[in-house]
């Protein structure tokens, strides 16, 4: 797959050098990137700036791209050794997701599930997560409830989002699973049903609308540093 951009590359390559296949250039660039590039024993083309274009998507490639190996999962089995997991059920829309895993991983969660989603979009995912997906374990399982179920079992206590809070935060264990739910729909009821405590956030001014990018960033603060313990 193709990432592409100064940052994002330059972070791949420093960082997650065995995922690089090839470095392509569109324009001349600093010496010492050059070098970082050559010490990775990858073929490094030039590209005229049409054929960089298709193969960004007319994205803004600064000249930057790479194509690395894809990302793969983690078991669900092994994240369910974490303390602290995210859990996705429907949510679709790339920012969104990109912005949950930089949050998670800036925040400290240690993995990601992800639920009801047919197509997981990386090289969208690693773009607009700032590169934050290369080190976060993440997992795709269709069904909520059987993550709710397994999760359960495992001794996690199940946070998840609503409009109207349901009680039990001084029951929280130390392991905890935070769910949200799609953009539009949030969680379903069969899966609120199995949740052990429900979540909100007070919003000022009449104002009730957050995107789940967001929300998740406050609840997963919350939830380290704040009253959610």
């Amino acid at each position: 797959m193709i990432v592409y951009g100064k940052q994002i590359v330059m972070y791949v390559a420093r960082e997650y050098p065995n995922l690089c296949e090839e470095i392509y250039l569109s324009k001349e660039i600093e010496k010492s990137n050059f070098n970082l590039f050559k010490k990775l024993g990858k073929p490094i083309l030039r590209l005229d700036n049409k054929k960089a274009q298709a193969l960004c998507h007319g994205g803004n490639h600064q000249g930057y791209l790479a194509k690395i190996k894809p990302l793969l999962q983690t078991p669900f089995k092994d994240l369910k050794r974490a303390n602290f997991l995210l859990v996705l059920s429907g949510v679709s829309d790339v920012g969104n997701i990109g912005s949950l895993f930089r949050s998670a991983y800036a925040l400290g969660v240690e993995g990601i599930v992800i639920c009801e989603l047919k197509e997981l979009k990386q090289e969208g995912i690693i773009r607009t997560s700032a590169g934050a997906m290369f080190g976060m374990p993440f997992c795709i399982v269709q069904n909520t409830l059987d993550v709710a179920h397994e999760l359960k079992e495992a001794g996690f206590s199940l946070l998840g989002t609503s409009l109207e809070e349901k009680g039990g935060e001084n029951n929280i264990g130390s392991k905890k699973a935070l769910f949200l739910g799609s953009e539009d729909r949030g969680l379903s009821k069969k899966t609120l049903a199995k949740m052990d405590v429900c979540l909100n956030i007070p919003m000022k001014n009449g104002f009730n609308s957050l995107n789940v990018g967001v929300a998740g960033a406050i609840l997963m603060d919350r939830i380290v540093n704040g009253s959610i313990r």
